[in-house]
């Protein structure tokens, strides 16, 4: 299966908006979210940050055999400081392309377009996000990582190459 990461543009931002509402349908047994009266969920509410502050938040489209599969919202918070650290605010592959080694082949893209600190949170809830990414990170550092747990979340922190 050939697997594709693009930079998601402005005229994405619909496709983009529309595989969020099946994040946020996955999300939901987490979240106990509802669907609103028009069949929809709430819209991400920092979608157009994403191309308006191109120095600290980078979309990416998955697609999977030139087909959408997900898509990937990476920050960079601190951008200005030697403190710069690296987050996924959001990671979505869609279920019928899970368990065939994409999210790992896009995560792995993603640290290595990304150099420097990096943290992946999961929320505590989520015992399958946990999994993966500590699988995920495990294998990318070979081992060297840290894995902490907090009241609601956990994290994953590490650093890939040279700090931004």
């Amino acid at each position: 299966m050939k697997i594709e990461m693009i930079s998601a543009s402005k005229e994405d931002k619909e496709i983009m908006e529309m595989l969020m509402q099946f994040y946020f349908y996955d999300f939901s047994e987490f979240t106990n979210d509802d669907i609103n009266s028009d069949g929809r969920y709430e819209e991400y509410p920092y979608l157009a940050l994403y191309w308006e502050e191109k120095k600290s938040r980078f979309p990416y489209l998955v697609k999977a055999n030139g087909k959408h599969a997900g898509f990937v919202l990476v920050r960079c918070h601190d951008v200005h400081n030697e403190n710069a650290t690296f987050s996924i605010a959001e990671f979505f592959i869609m279920k019928k392309y899970r368990r065939m080694g994409i999210g790992k082949q896009v995560a792995w893209q993603i640290f290595d377009w990304h150099k420097g600190k990096w943290e992946v949170t999961q929320m505590k809830e989520n015992k399958l996000a946990q999994a993966f990414w500590l699988n995920v990170i495990n294998e990318f550092t070979k081992g060297v990582f840290t894995d902490e747990m907090g009241e609601s979340s956990r994290k994953q922190v590490f650093t890939n190459g040279a700090i931004v």
